[in-house]
């Protein structure tokens, strides 16, 4: 009955607009108080702050956040997406597809989903605009090619996912790398399915020599040597994500500097937003650290594993009930929230059921991606409406095709664990 009531407090918390690492703590907090009295409340809020910050693996995040903020500043963005346009734009609807290009390539040297987006927002999309590009496929491609991030290393849900579930993060940081690959082609696939349906929403395409496209490469090189810094140094190595994190910031420091855009103001307000958004994450996992303490004590995910691991289906249909949850859940609440608040519970189940906690962490950022995107709280699609100015409904309207691809991809991921699992079995 306490779980119950706990649980409806924690809906209704949300639901007025509470933020969420405040209300996953207040409801968490009751939960301990009614249950063990004053004594166990004080205790663990006594301690959970410091347990919760004193993580070495917490490093990486803040540090991929600045390397973004670098790379925002550097202007590379903007590069990376012409030279993929020259590359691709020969094809009808081939600026979209450099879109989902750009985006993967964006993903590679940022951790952040609406930093993407909003990059992309400000770089392809005037582009699609002026060559008379539909709203909707333009604004449709460039939120899900922001989603990119969540999945191409290096990724802040996988790190949160990995410091969370207690596996290796160098080993979920590459798995996800062939997955984001398949997702990048997805998407290019359904924007060419689409102008091909409606030709109309896209413009012929412009033809480009070869020597335009090989000139647009030197502009290309700096996120290279980033993505090396990051995913190389991981996959040999070399240096741990904690390092790799650091080293990839110094770089795109450098990277900034070297096309004088570094100007004090400029630095100034990367670590500002670097810092807020670090203080928000470190928020949310207090809070939920609260709020799992109060699950622990009630023995509420031992409990719901034993129930699962006693219902009469396969296992492979339970990941479906529990992947279709997550979905349900993103429509509603932010990824990051639900990545903290579901994994403490979910994760025990999964492994009961004999999946791998790596695989699993990649479905479950894959799926988390389609929540960016979906009414009613789709974050990366009010980022595109607020570049556009175009009505929301429209932009939703646009990215469903994309959000049903997306759905064939965690089918397919869930149906061939291999392809997640294969790039970091060859690891050193």
């Amino acid at each position: 009955m306490l779980v119950t009531v706990v649980l409806v407090l924690l809906v209704v918390l949300l639901v007025v607009g509470l933020p969420v690492a405040l209300a996953m703590a207040i409801s968490g907090a009751l939960g301990l108080y009614f249950y063990g009295g004053f004594p166990i409340l004080m205790g663990i809020l006594g301690t959970t702050p410091l347990s919760t910050a004193n993580s070495y693996e917490l490093i990486t995040i803040p540090m991929f956040i600045l390397m973004a903020e670098f790379v925002i500043i550097s202007g590379i963005a903007s590069d990376l997406f012409r030279s993929a346009t020259i590359w691709v734009g020969r094809l009808r609807g081939g600026v979209a597809m450099a879109t989902a290009i750009a985006g993967a390539g964006f993903g590679a040297i940022s951790g952040s989903s609406t930093a993407a987006a909003a990059t992309l927002a400000s770089t392809s999309l005037p582009e699609m605009m002026r060559q008379g590009y539909e709203p909707k496929l333009a604004g449709g491609v460039v939120a899900i090619s922001g989603t990119l991030a969540m999945l191409i290393p290096p990724s802040v849900a996988l790190i949160l996912y990995g410091i969370l579930a207690d596996v290796s993060i160098s080993r979920l940081m590459i798995a996800g790398v062939i997955p984001g690959l398949i997702v990048t082609m997805t998407i290019i696939l359904t924007v060419a399915l689409l102008v091909a349906i409606w030709p109309h929403s896209a413009p012929p395409g412009q033809r480009y020599s070869f020597g335009d496209k090989v000139r647009s490469l030197r502009r290309v090189w700096p996120m290279l040597v980033l993505f090396l810094s990051v995913t190389g140094t991981i996959y040999t190595g070399i240096a741990t994500p904690t390092e790799a994190a650091g080293i990839a910031a110094f770089a795109a420091m450098l990277l900034a500097m070297m096309e004088r855009k570094l100007t004090f103001p400029a630095l100034w307000g990367a670590l500002r937003r670097a810092t807020h958004t670090t203080c928000m994450i470190l928020f949310i996992i207090l809070g939920a650290h609260v709020f799992g303490y109060f699950f622990t004590i009630t023995r509420v995910t031992n409990d719901l594993a034993n129930w699962v691991g006693a219902l009469p289906m396969t296992p492979l249909a339970i990941m479906g009930v529990i992947l279709l949850g997550y979905i349900i859940l993103g429509f509603f609440m932010d990824q990051i929230a639900i990545l903290i608040l579901t994994v403490p519970v979910v994760l025990p189940i999964v492994l009961q059921l004999g999946f791998d906690p790596i695989w699993f962490g990649v479905i479950v950022v894959v799926t988390a991606e389609i929540g960016m995107v979906t009414p009613p709280l789709g974050m990366n699609v009010f980022v595109v409406a607020r570049y556009t100015r175009r009505p929301l409904g429209e932009l939703f309207r646009g990215v469903m095709p994309h959000v049903w691809a997306h759905l064939l991809v965690i089918a397919a991921l869930t149906l061939f664990p291999a392809l997640v699992l294969w790039l970091p079995s060859q690891m050193n």
